[in-house]
């Protein structure tokens, strides 16, 4: 049986390749989806499918209703979610895919480091596991077939 796991969080670095890289080192029967990792098509893909708009509002408005369909069909087709919480950006789109997971009843990971123990108390609270780390995060993947 394999098992789909969608990778939720920051795009800007490559966290979700050393998820993949750890799975794949244990053997196990994972799957992976997760968002647009590709920053231009994901600001762009509003205006690509719907034509030019008229001001910066409605191209995010219309790359938004894409990017969030998109987010919606793939982690409803996941078994787990794994949300990363990086010390370096923002977090809004990992908290509110975060909070998604949460409210479909999907299983969640959160990531975070030591610091954000604080400001996400109530997120870590309701997911399933917090761990702070990714090693930690796959070590968790890997129960689940122990």
């Amino acid at each position: 049986m394999e098992l789909t796991v969608y990778l939720a969080g920051q795009i800007h670095d490559n966290w979700r390749e050393d998820i993949i890289k750890l799975v794949k080192e244990k053997n196990l029967p994972y799957s992976f989806v997760g968002p647009q990792t590709n920053h231009d098509l994901s600001d762009n893909i509003g205006e690509e499918v719907l034509g030019k708009q008229p001001n910066n509002l409605f191209k995010d408005q219309a790359a938004s209703d894409i990017n969030n369909f998109r987010t919606q069909v793939l982690m409803q087709k996941a078994d787990i979610v794994i949300a990363l919480f990086g010390e370096e950006y923002r977090q809004w789109n990992t908290a509110m895919d975060a909070a998604a997971a949460i409210n479909t009843g999907k299983p969640l990971i959160i990531v975070r480091p030591e610091k954000l123990i604080h400001p996400l108390k109530e997120l870590s609270n309701k997911a399933n596991v917090t761990v702070e780390s990714i090693d930690q995060a796959v070590q968790v993947l890997e129960y689940v077939f122990r």
